[in-house]
């Protein structure tokens, strides 16, 4: 795949509040995350206050509830001109008034909820072709929050109980949206100790660099490749490439998994990542690094 001229910004969560998919609870929304930046961060990578921004549903079970609260959240923040997609089915994804929408506009938005409905509702539409064919040649940005940001790769992770995470078999993946194919994602990461559940799937899946996405935080990749930390909260990078043991081709499925030589990278605000490299930079903006500041006395 050739590099991106597009930008991705994946974020852990904690603005939508409607699905617990572990505990199978439902939850009202509670969208405090654009005082903390990112939203600003997401209008600013779209082009300013005056960019047409799309906010897509699908994934959330109490979609016009979300949509209203994203409209309140960026008007709060001075963008009035954001519309809401409420895609539910294979059919909604085709219909010609929503192509049209995101072939006009800046950026896309995905909300949180359940990452399979995505997958299986966007996946091999005309409506996904679109998105990754502006992604990849033009200045366009796609966004995704919580099941938003883990079904941005080419592989997702589905499912998963966090408690049982060290025992093979117990995360599922499948194919997420295909907007990059070296990353793995995972959300509200250190709120529901989802690190071992990570570190699993990557292990199953060694080429692969793991985003573990604390909420109220979030990763910006440019050119499919330069990261930049943005947020409050944590982000941890887990990279598979120098393993040196691992039992998880020959053990029975229920079975601990052993794993020798992870790399792991705490990432705050600032912090930035180079994909193909592997590569941590401990300050960076993207299109450059930022050079620490000497306090003079």
């Amino acid at each position: 795949m050739s590099q991106p001229k597009g930008k991705l910004i994946a974020i852990g969560g904690a603005e939508d509040k409607g699905t617990d998919l572990e505990r199978g609870e439902i939850h009202r929304n509670n969208l405090n995350f654009f005082e903390l930046g990112i939203l600003k961060r997401v209008v600013e990578e779209a082009g300013g206050p005056d960019a047409r921004i799309e906010v897509i549903t699908t994934a959330s079970m109490i979609p016009y509830e979300v949509g209203e609260n994203y409209l309140n959240a960026f008007g709060k923040i001075g963008c009035s001109n954001v519309g809401v997609m409420h895609i539910r089915t294979r059919q909604d994804a085709q219909q010609q008034e929503y192509l049209e929408r995101i072939k006009n506009c800046r950026a896309v938005m995905f909300t949180g909820g359940n990452q399979l409905r995505l997958s299986v509702t966007d996946g091999g539409t005309e409506f996904l072709a679109i998105l990754k064919k502006r992604y990849q040649e033009e200045d366009f940005l796609i966004a995704g929050t919580s099941a938003g940001a883990m079904a941005m790769g080419k592989t997702m992770i589905y499912e998963g109980n966090a408690s049982r995470a060290h025992l093979k078999g117990e995360v599922k993946m499948t194919a997420g949206l295909g907007f990059i194919d070296s990353v793995i994602f995972d959300s509200h990461f250190e709120k529901r100790g989802r690190f071992v559940r990570l570190a699993q799937a990557v292990a199953n899946n060694p080429s692969l660099i793991g985003i573990g996405l604390g909420e109220d935080t979030g990763m910006l990749i440019t050119g499919g490749n330069t990261m930049e930390a943005i947020g409050s909260g944590l982000v941890i990078i887990i990279d598979g490439h120098e393993i040196k043991h691992s039992n998880f081709a020959d053990i029975p499925e229920g079975n601990p998994v052993s794993i020798e030589n992870l790399i792991v990278h705490f990432c705050e605000k600032g912090n930035g990542y180079l994909i193909k490299e592997r590569k941590y930079l401990p300050e960076v903006r993207i299109g450059a690094v930022i050079p620490k500041q000497v306090d003079v006395e």
